[in-house]
Protein backbone atom coordinates (compact mmCIF):
# COMPACT_ATOMS: atom_id res chain seq x y z
CA UNK A 1 0.00 0.00 0.00
CA UNK A 2 1.17 3.39 -0.71
CA UNK A 3 -0.86 6.62 0.73
CA UNK A 4 0.05 9.64 -1.10
CA UNK A 5 -0.53 13.48 0.46
CA UNK A 6 -0.75 16.42 -2.12
CA UNK A 7 -0.06 20.07 -1.08
CA UNK A 8 0.66 23.25 -2.33
CA UNK A 9 -2.47 24.15 -4.12
CA UNK A 10 -3.99 27.50 -4.00
CA UNK A 11 -5.93 30.26 -5.65
CA UNK A 12 -3.73 32.44 -7.66
CA UNK A 13 -3.87 35.07 -10.18
CA UNK A 14 -3.72 34.21 -13.97
CA UNK A 15 0.34 34.36 -14.82
CA UNK A 16 1.54 33.53 -11.44
CA UNK A 17 3.23 29.95 -10.47
CA UNK A 18 2.32 27.20 -8.26
CA UNK A 19 4.55 24.07 -7.14
CA UNK A 20 2.16 21.01 -6.33
CA UNK A 21 3.81 18.12 -3.84
CA UNK A 22 3.04 14.69 -3.33
CA UNK A 23 4.50 13.01 -0.73
CA UNK A 24 4.04 8.87 -0.48
CA UNK A 25 4.30 6.83 2.25
CA UNK A 26 6.77 4.93 0.88
CA UNK A 27 10.05 4.23 -1.44
CA UNK A 28 8.30 4.76 -5.00
CA UNK A 29 11.78 4.67 -6.85
CA UNK A 30 12.17 1.60 -8.23
CA UNK A 31 9.25 0.25 -11.09
CA UNK A 32 7.15 3.05 -9.96
CA UNK A 33 5.16 5.67 -12.09
CA UNK A 34 3.61 8.79 -10.81
CA UNK A 35 1.46 11.39 -11.93
CA UNK A 36 -0.68 14.14 -12.09
CA UNK A 37 -4.05 14.17 -13.31
CA UNK A 38 -6.85 17.07 -13.04
CA UNK A 39 -10.74 17.27 -12.96
CA UNK A 40 -12.68 20.69 -12.69
CA UNK A 41 -16.09 20.93 -11.85
CA UNK A 42 -18.38 18.98 -15.18
CA UNK A 43 -15.88 17.64 -16.50
CA UNK A 44 -14.17 14.22 -16.77
CA UNK A 45 -10.49 13.43 -15.20
CA UNK A 46 -7.91 14.56 -17.17
CA UNK A 47 -3.94 13.38 -17.56
CA UNK A 48 -1.51 16.71 -17.12
CA UNK A 49 1.61 14.69 -16.61
CA UNK A 50 3.01 11.76 -16.22
CA UNK A 51 6.43 10.31 -14.96
CA UNK A 52 7.28 6.91 -15.78
CA UNK A 53 9.53 4.35 -14.00
CA UNK A 54 12.28 4.42 -16.53
CA UNK A 55 12.42 8.66 -15.58
CA UNK A 56 10.38 9.47 -18.96
CA UNK A 57 7.73 12.05 -19.60
CA UNK A 58 4.76 13.20 -20.90
CA UNK A 59 2.25 16.23 -21.02
CA UNK A 60 -1.30 17.03 -22.05
CA UNK A 61 -0.58 19.49 -24.97
CA UNK A 62 -2.74 22.25 -22.99
CA UNK A 63 0.30 22.50 -20.37
CA UNK A 64 2.94 21.78 -22.33
CA UNK A 65 6.34 24.47 -21.41
CA UNK A 66 4.13 25.47 -18.80
CA UNK A 67 3.85 22.39 -16.17
CA UNK A 68 7.24 19.86 -15.25
CA UNK A 69 7.13 17.28 -13.30
CA UNK A 70 10.21 15.57 -11.84
CA UNK A 71 10.87 13.34 -8.90
CA UNK A 72 12.76 13.65 -6.01
CA UNK A 73 13.31 9.83 -4.32
CA UNK A 74 15.50 10.73 -1.76
CA UNK A 75 12.06 12.59 -0.29
CA UNK A 76 9.72 9.83 -1.52
CA UNK A 77 7.66 13.36 -3.25
CA UNK A 78 6.86 14.18 -7.12
CA UNK A 79 6.17 17.88 -7.81
CA UNK A 80 4.65 19.61 -10.67
CA UNK A 81 6.16 22.87 -10.65
CA UNK A 82 3.27 25.21 -12.59
CA UNK A 83 4.20 28.53 -14.39
CA UNK A 84 2.18 31.03 -16.44
CA UNK A 85 -1.29 29.79 -14.83
CA UNK A 86 -4.67 30.49 -16.90
CA UNK A 87 -8.32 30.22 -15.68
CA UNK A 88 -8.68 26.90 -17.75
CA UNK A 89 -6.20 25.39 -14.90
CA UNK A 90 -8.65 25.42 -12.09
CA UNK A 91 -9.16 22.28 -11.04
CA UNK A 92 -8.61 19.82 -8.56
CA UNK A 93 -5.05 18.16 -9.06
CA UNK A 94 -4.90 14.82 -7.79
CA UNK A 95 -1.21 12.61 -7.42
CA UNK A 96 -1.27 8.79 -8.68
CA UNK A 97 1.28 5.90 -8.82
CA UNK A 98 1.37 2.45 -9.62
CA UNK A 99 4.68 0.02 -9.26
CA UNK A 100 4.66 -3.04 -11.61
CA UNK A 101 5.20 -3.94 -15.09
CA UNK A 102 6.39 -0.92 -17.10
CA UNK A 103 4.08 1.18 -19.15
CA UNK A 104 5.16 4.20 -21.05
CA UNK A 105 4.27 7.76 -19.64
CA UNK A 106 2.42 8.63 -22.84
CA UNK A 107 0.56 5.53 -22.28
CA UNK A 108 -0.19 6.43 -18.67
CA UNK A 109 -1.12 10.12 -19.41
CA UNK A 110 -4.21 8.38 -21.31
CA UNK A 111 -4.84 5.92 -18.70
CA UNK A 112 -5.62 7.08 -15.38
CA UNK A 113 -7.01 3.47 -14.44
CA UNK A 114 -3.78 1.96 -14.79
CA UNK A 115 -3.10 4.16 -11.74
CA UNK A 116 -3.55 1.94 -7.70
CA UNK A 117 -3.00 4.85 -5.70
CA UNK A 118 -4.39 8.03 -5.68
CA UNK A 119 -4.54 11.42 -3.23
CA UNK A 120 -7.16 13.17 -2.04
CA UNK A 121 -6.36 15.99 -4.27
CA UNK A 122 -5.54 19.91 -3.76
CA UNK A 123 -7.43 22.38 -5.33
CA UNK A 124 -6.15 25.00 -8.14
CA UNK A 125 -7.90 27.62 -8.54
CA UNK A 126 -7.17 30.67 -11.18
CA UNK A 127 -8.51 34.30 -10.85
CA UNK A 128 -8.65 36.24 -14.35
Amino acid sequence: QVQLVESGGGSVQAGGSLRLSCTASRRTDNNYAMGWFRQAPGKEREGVAVIDSNGGTSYVDSVKGRFTISKDNAKNTLYLQIYSLKPEDTAMYYCAARGGVWFSSIYLLAHPLQFVYWGQGTQVTVTS
